[in-house]
């Protein structure tokens, strides 16, 4: 059975995962990667537009599916070898959150709504994963389940 994820970064490092392929979270660790697993759904939440800016974004920016490639490990300098994990990006749109912030269970209090990503990743339901899809336009797979 597959599970859903929303991952939490700025809109131009979900750009560089989009056009790589790859999915890279909580500044480079393992952990939430490798409790995915092949067939997960996985949507980006883009609080701010650039990760070291303050323009706001807060919109679901990408969503795809977790491919069988376990996590791995890249250079991208010296000092920083952060962990990966390859994602089937599928076409979307951005969708804000706001208008969906009373329809989405995993956030409790819709008034204190940003507390549900603070940690960089959360596992949601099937039906919060398909609401996102659905407001970002996204045509999944037929045979991923939602429930």
């Amino acid at each position: 059975m597959s599970r859903y994820w929303i991952g939490v970064a700025s809109r131009d490092h979900v750009g560089r995962g989009l056009a790589g392929g790859f999915a890279q979270l909580c500044h480079g660790k393992a952990g939430a990667l490798a409790r995915m697993q092949p067939g997960d759904g996985l949507v980006y939440y883009s609080p701010r537009e650039q990760f070291d800016g303050n323009t706001p974004c807060q919109c679901f920016t990408a969503i795809g599916i977790v491919l069988p490639r376990p996590p791995y490990q890249v250079s991208m300098a010296p000092d920083f070898t952060p962990w990966r994990r390859d994602i089937a990006f599928v076409a979307a749109n951005p969708a804000p959150v706001r208008p969906l912030l009373t329809q989405l269970a995993c956030i409790p209090d819709p008034q204190h709504w940003g507390q549900a990503f603070r940690f960089g990743v959360l596992q949601i339901s099937g039906g919060d994963f398909a609401l996102i899809a659905s407001a970002m336009g996204a045509t999944l797979p037929p045979d991923m389940s939602m429930e």
